[in-house]
């Protein structure tokens, strides 16, 4: 997979109505409210795991990101969901696209305004918007970004991102809801989230 670049979508091309629905805050909570997800620290190693009720996370940690809370205290819902999940898989239809001799496994979650991962790096797969718009920074494996791995998106973009030369930029976009990027093995990435956003993505492993 050499040599693959990053592409999106077209706007609005996914996803499925009834997974937007199935997806809304209060179906999550109705449906899923007593079902428990583990939180991460939104820096690069998310070192701390903490679970709690999905209700308590959507009613009390997804919060705006303040600008002065490092992504090491900054708790965020994204990945390790267990097959408690299923029902709600089943009503998704992924991006219609494929890699030869891989499985896909899904990591969904849910985060407030301002919050993101910072720049990390993992196998290929493709990121969709249910909810919200995010805005993506990626740099390819041979360019690692300047960074550090406890500061938010949020800090990096405000305190570091202007003074970069054009040259020492990311590609750049943001994705809408029914939108996905596809992101290659190995690329170094970052996200913001533009609003409250509902997200899924579909994670590539070699069989």
């Amino acid at each position: 997979m050499a040599g693959w670049m990053p592409f999106l979508s077209n706007p609005h091309q996914f996803p499925s109505q009834q997974f937007r629905k199935a997806c809304s805050k209060d179906n999550l909570l109705q449906t899923y409210g007593d079902k428990i997800v583990r939180l991460s620290t939104a820096n690069t190693y998310s070192y701390k795991k903490v679970d709690v009720p999905l209700r308590k996370y959507l009613t009390e940690y997804m919060q705006p990101q303040d600008l002065k809370t490092p992504g090491n205290e900054t708790l965020y819902w994204f990945g390790e969901n267990s097959h408690e999940w299923d029902s709600l898989f089943k009503k998704y239809t992924p991006p219609p696209y494929k890699i030869p001799e891989m499985i896909e496994a899904y990591s969904f979650g849910a985060a407030a305004a301002g919050t993101g991962v910072p720049f990390h790096f993992h196998g290929p797969g493709y990121a969709e918007m249910i909810y919200g718009r995010k805005r993506w920074f990626l740099y390819p494996p041979d360019k690692i970004p300047d960074f550090h791995p406890n500061q938010t998106t949020l800090q990096w973009l405000i305190q570091h991102y202007p003074s970069l030369k054009p040259e020492d930029r990311p590609f750049e976009c943001t994705i809408s809801p029914g939108q996905a990027i596809y992101f290659p093995d190995r690329w170094w990435h970052a996200t913001l989230n533009i609003d409250n956003s509902v997200f899924i993505s579909t994670f590539h492993a070699h069989k």
